[in-house]
């Protein structure tokens, strides 16, 4: 289909670079978010974060001013990053900065460096106890999408705790921007596989916890800081990711600077691709795949077989993160559904290329794929390929309601249905609640579309 040039983008198919960065903080233990920026910039990632993960989610703010954005914003950033030590009394601060510090041009690392050696010249430490680590990742969105600005975070605080030295039996798990479902669920097949792991981040109880008496300015849970600093001596890494490139990458950071191996891999959904995640942890561990998770691959194979009548030949179009994009691609091509367009807001130039790597004869199944695109661009499309299904996060229930066109919500944001931080994407476990949802979504759809109704006797 022949597009023209737009002046701008239209209902972004992405979300701002340092909203990803804020995701990844709030996975370490005892952490505050801090964002270099305007207040509303807070605002509007607070916003998305808690619409999504149902729980209270405080960020940080140097409040950028007229003045600050002329002038700089050193004053107040270094206010504010003492306002939250007396506060919260953390002991990290993850530090993103937004576009507006990123583009009057604020040395941060200069910044913290001078606020540092303000109490190495006498100003009294706020709450008398030693600062809390700072870790800042650059973030600005006009330079890549949510996706970026949590990897950012994540091989930033490598960076700068991660130390190296005598090898253990330890495996460094880097599973990208899942759910805290997903995140429970890694860590206990790690566990069948007696795998000792460093997960970051881990945000599995500070983004999904329990009710509180009283209200906790930073939720318990979370990578701890003594367990990142192992990671630099792991027997391996292993990264989710299908697009991104190592010298953005936490396994890639320690694979040259502490000779960590390190493995990267497409998300584990669908049968291949868990089938190759669990026999890396099974290289890995020495350990043959515990029984429980050979019982749930058979369980899903035959829902494979019962299911397939229901979904074959269905067409979807899927849209999202690059690399959910990407499993999502490798899961429905194996159950019988086309994925006639593979859609994304991101930029990696990686897409395709990983896309075709899957579907090796991709001109020939009518896969289209884009990157770069806004829901108007797939709205588009979509008149066009006329899909079975849309699969993808909330931001696409506008188009599914227009044309008519059931939605499967996966990934983030999942703001108009309840639970989406409960949502379970990987391993077999994930897929088998994948597949079921979305064979009751096409059984559903006949049943409302039929003239005659459904009736069983």
């Amino acid at each position: 289909m022949k597009t023209t040039a737009k002046a701008a983008t239209q209902n972004a198919c992405k979300l701002c670079n340092p909203l990803g960065a804020c995701l990844a903080f709030r996975g370490i233990e005892k952490c505050v978010p801090f964002l270099h920026g305007s207040q509303g910039c807070a605002t509007y990632i607070r916003r998305y974060l808690i619409s999504h993960f149902k729980e209270p989610v405080d960020i940080a703010s140097s409040n950028f001013n007229e003045d600050t954005a002329v002038f700089g914003g050193s004053h107040n950033l270094q206010l504010g990053l003492k306002n939250v030590t007396l506060q919260y009394k953390p002991e990290v601060i993850g530090l993103a900065t937004t576009c507006l510090s990123e583009t009057i041009g604020d040395d941060v690392d200069m910044i913290l460096r001078d606020y540092d050696k303000l109490f190495e010249n006498g100003e009294p430490l706020p709450n008398g106890k030693p600062l809390p680590l700072m870790i800042h990742a650059s973030t600005p969105s006009y330079q890549g999408s949510h996706i970026d600005g949590f990897h950012a975070a994540v091989k930033a605080t490598v960076e700068k705790i991660a130390e190296g030295g005598q090898k253990e039996n330890l495996l460094n798990l880097y599973p990208n921007m899942v759910s805290p479902a997903d995140l429970r669920h890694m860590k206990e097949i790690l566990k069948d596989f007696n795998l000792p792991y460093v997960l970051l981040p881990d945000y599995s109880e500070t983004l999904d916890g329990g009710p509180w008496d009283e209200y906790h300015r930073i939720p318990k849970g979370g990578t701890t800081v003594s367990a990142i600093r192992k990671s630099g001596k792991a027997a391996a890494s292993l990264e989710f990711s299908s697009v991104l490139t190592a010298d953005k990458s936490a396994a890639g950071y320690l694979k040259k600077k502490f000779d960590v191996p390190a493995y990267t891999m497409t998300l584990p959904i669908g049968i291949k691709q868990s089938d190759a995640f669990f026999g890396l942890l099974e290289k890995l561990s020495e350990t043959p795949m515990p029984e429980k998770h050979e019982d749930e691959r058979r369980r899903l194979v035959d829902a494979y077989a019962d299911g397939h009548k229901y979904i074959f030949e269905k067409k979807a179009i899927v849209y999202g993160e690059e690399d959910l994009v990407i499993a999502m691609t490798a899961f429905l091509t194996e159950i019988g559904i086309t994925p006639v367009l593979c859609a994304s807001g991101g930029k990696s130039g990686h897409l395709k290329k990983r896309i075709e790597e899957i579907v090796p004869d991709i001109e020939n199944t009518g896969i289209l794929v884009r990157d770069g695109v806004d829901f108007v661009d797939i709205e588009d499309e979509a008149k066009v390929l006329k899909p079975d299904l849309l699969i993808g996060n909330s931001k696409g229930y506008t188009m599914s309601r227009k044309n008519n066109i059931p939605i499967i919500r996966i990934g983030f944001p999942i703001h108009d249905r309840f639970g989406g931080q409960r949502q379970l994407h990987l391993g077999y476990r994930g897929t088998q609640e994948l597949f079921d949802r979305i064979v009751n979504t096409i059984l559903e759809e006949r049943q409302h579309s039929s003239p005659i109704g459904y009736t069983y006797q």
